[in-house]
């Protein structure tokens, strides 16, 4: 039997590059998942809300609760947009949101950009909030991208997915494995941004620079990289561990974006090894810069295969418009065995406009 239904998945990830959209076609044959993008599309990022939600961490309660439902009511704005002019619409909106706090070992994570405003913007059914089930239930909340390289990708060895954080997710013994790597465009974008650029367009400054490697051997010994999985990371560890190292370097900015590029691309040869071969499927952002995939590709021992540009670019929208979709048939989106949790679970809010 044959099931088919449309989905847009909106991503926001803590690199800041700008709200990912993408309207997705899923085709459910007998268990087996096929999809199509249908349109897609980033909406960079005004200053305003760059400078808002790149702050919001460290602003009072009242400010955060203001700030999400704005942010909400924006993306739903920005997807009245997006559909504007189509005939049918899509079934269902599956929205990530941007992740302001995230500290499982407190079981709490936080993505504003309220489902309800979003719902009550556009009409459609609206899922949220994906993350908290998985925490509430001792799970690292992440990654959750696996389930869907499970449906969607499961012919390569491994997927690996270069945004703010790299992370691996491959099969073994018939179950699902992941964790997330390192920080990725997180700090590269950064650092680009001291020159007054949003990113370094494909590594070519970072290709200029000179590795140091005392700074490069103190970020490969972050005691992080050395723990077993399921682990995740996000904005909290990086500021805490990895971004003192870089600013009590006092290298120059070039320096700094060949070092950390070298660091990114050690960790993730080093996460495939775990893949033993075969081909290895890289998306995001990072898969565009040049010289980090010359970097991995000269380190790893898998194959990187670079997909078509849609999906490089937008399989992380692709996956949560999946896991919405799932929500909605109260399928299980969420791996117990990737994040860590008791048990799987079918995670995410819903909002019926």
């Amino acid at each position: 039997m044959k099931n088919v239904i449309e989905a847009i998945g909106i991503m926001s990830g803590t690199s800041l590059d700008g709200l990912d959209l993408a309207w997705c076609r899923f085709e459910n044959t007998n268990g087996n998942w096929v999809y199509r993008i249908l349109n897609a599309g980033t909406i960079t990022y005004p200053d305003e809300w760059r400078h808002k939600l790149s702050s919001l961490h460290t602003s009072d309660a009242l400010t955060l609760s203001l700030v999400n439902t704005e942010f909400g009511h924006w993306i739903g704005e920005k997807c009245r947009i997006f559909i504007n002019g189509e005939k049918k619409l899509p079934q269902l909106i599956a929205s990530h949101g941007h992740t302001i706090f995230h500290r499982p070992d407190k079981k709490m994570t936080l993505q504003i950009g309220s489902g309800a405003a979003i719902a009550a913007e556009t009409g459609i059914i609206t899922v949220s909030d994906f993350r908290s089930m998985d925490v509430a239930l001792g799970g690292n909340g992440a990654p959750l991208v696996p389930i869907g390289d499970n449906l969607l990708f499961g012919g390569y060895s491994a997927c690996v997915n270069i945004g703010g954080f790299a992370n691996l997710s491959w099969e073994k013994n018939g179950q699902r494995l992941a964790w997330d790597i390192c920080p990725a465009n997180f700090i590269l974008n950064r650092e680009a941004e001291k020159l007054g650029l949003n990113m370094d367009q494909s590594g070519m400054i970072a290709r200029k620079g000179n590795i140091d490697q005392q700074l490069l051997d103190r970020m490969n010994e972050l005691p992080f990289y050395r723990q077993p999985g399921p682990k995740s990371l996000g904005r909290e560890w990086t500021e805490t561990n990895l971004l003192p190292l870089i600013e009590t370097s006092a290298l120059p900015v070039e320096s700094v974006l060949r070092t950390c590029t070298e660091h990114i691309a050690i960790q993730v040869s080093h996460a495939l090894q775990a893949a033993e071969g075969g081909e290895a499927l890289f998306t995001g952002g990072g898969a565009h810069n040049t010289f980090l995939m010359e970097r991995i590709e000269a380190l790893s021992p898998v194959k990187t295969v670079i997909p078509d540009k849609e999906t490089v670019d937008f399989k992380e929208a692709l996956i949560f418009a999946l896991l919405g979709v799932l929500r909605l048939q109260e399928v299980n989106n969420c791996l117990a065995e990737v994040t860590g949790a008791i048990r799987n679970s079918c995670g995410g809010a819903v909002y019926i406009p």
